[in-house]
């Protein structure tokens, strides 16, 4: 009568969705926390072997927040809690080998609450188009690797180390260019106005902090939004990343002083006067507070919650956009009540110099975002 049951235990099996263990990689995940660059976060690493047991299947438990990375390459990220299978001949099909490394990195307060565990079995109870559904439910969500983490912290540390360096080095000025009004007044109207050499070295220094700023939210872009953009261009490495960010610097210097010649050619054309100092720098104030504000909200994510970064960034971008037309409208009403120029002199002018290439970068922008 035993054996009866156990025989027909065992061609249920097949019906009943038991799955029998064929190797444990518990006691195997290997702590590699110590290299992260923010305390937080956790890393777990693991060899696994695909040449046994081929038909066999791989069981993951993976806590929130996690991103599984084999051989070094995205795999996939999981927003929730998430439990899922996948067959070892996939994996192995995939990356082309017999044995790989499976690294999960997520926040270290996940792992406490939810384990990670990695088995392999012998999956009877599910078909291969459950599992594969299994997997589709994973998202795959943009995710930020540790180089370019370490690129956010070091390149922010940087700008604020050039803001100090300038801070001792021209106080008063500082004080001046971080007034949003400040330009708009009688002296930087007039022919001794403080900030008329635009070419002069503490206006040029303060010009390239600016575009570190902008060039850190750039590439924070390029990351977020166009990943496959900087791994093949580039790769993931920390000092690639780095580099593009300066070589970014640089060009957004120089478009910022091209920007300028720019303006002043069309205020030559219009007839504005000196009006040129006093639009270029009220509009690059504000330009500093926008991205100071991208900057160090994106900061707080990238942090806490980075798998939330995309989503959060996006919507700073355009609220930068509706912040920046807003400046430029109050820049109209400014210049209104400052020169003697009919209003719509001042409003075509405006278009000419800010509104339309403003409008075409932002079209641009959300072109390649999307």
């Amino acid at each position: 009568m035993i054996r009866l049951l156990a025989l027909i235990c065992t061609l249920l099996l097949p019906f009943i969705g038991v799955s029998q263990i064929l190797e444990n990689y518990k006691a195997n995940w290997v702590d590699q926390s110590d290299v992260a660059f923010w305390e937080r976060m956790e890393q777990r690493d693991v060899i696994v072997d695909l040449h046994s047991f081929p038909e066999s299947h791989f069981q993951f438990e993976v806590p929130k927040g996690s991103t599984i990375f084999i051989d070094g390459k995205l795999w996939r990220l999981f927003p929730s809690d998430t439990a899922f299978t996948i067959s070892s001949r996939q994996i192995s099909d995939e990356f082309g080998s017999d044995s790989v490394k499976v690294s999960v990195i997520g926040p270290r307060n996940s792992f406490g609450s939810y384990p990670l565990t990695l088995s392999k079995v012998a999956q009877v109870g599910f078909s291969k188009g459950v599992e594969l559904a299994k997997v589709d439910q994973v998202i795959k969500t943009r995710f930020l690797p540790q180089p370019v983490k370490d690129f956010y912290f070091t390149s922010l540390f940087i700008t604020l180390f050039l803001f100090a360096i300038y801070k001792i080095a021209y106080p008063y000025l500082l004080g001046v260019l971080l007034q949003p009004l400040a330009v708009i007044n009688a002296e930087d109207f007039s022919e001794s106005g403080s900030l008329q050499k635009v070419f002069s070295f503490d206006i040029l220094f303060y010009l390239f902090i600016v575009s570190t700023m902008m060039a850190q939210c750039l590439v924070t872009g390029m990351i977020i939004f166009k990943k496959e953009w900087i791994e093949g261009l580039i790769g993931w490495d920390y000092p690639s990343i780095m580099l593009l960010w300066v070589t970014s610097s640089f060009t957004i210097l120089i478009l910022t002083i091209l920007k300028f010649i720019g303006i002043r050619v069309i205020s030559y054309l219009f007839d504005m006067g000196k009006s040129d100092f006093a639009h270029f720098f009220y509009l690059l104030r504000l330009i500093v507070f926008g991205f100071t504000v991208v900057i160090l909200m994106s900061l707080f994510f990238v942090i806490n919650d980075f798998s939330s970064l995309q989503i959060v960034f996006e919507i700073l971008i355009q609220t930068f956009f509706w912040f920046y037309i807003i400046g430029v409208t109050a820049l109209f009403m400014i210049m209104m009540n400052r020169l003697s120029f009919k209003k719509y002199h001042l409003f075509t002018y405006l278009c000419i110099a800010e509104i339309v290439p403003f409008l075409i970068l932002s079209k641009w922008i959300m072109v390649l975002v999307q």
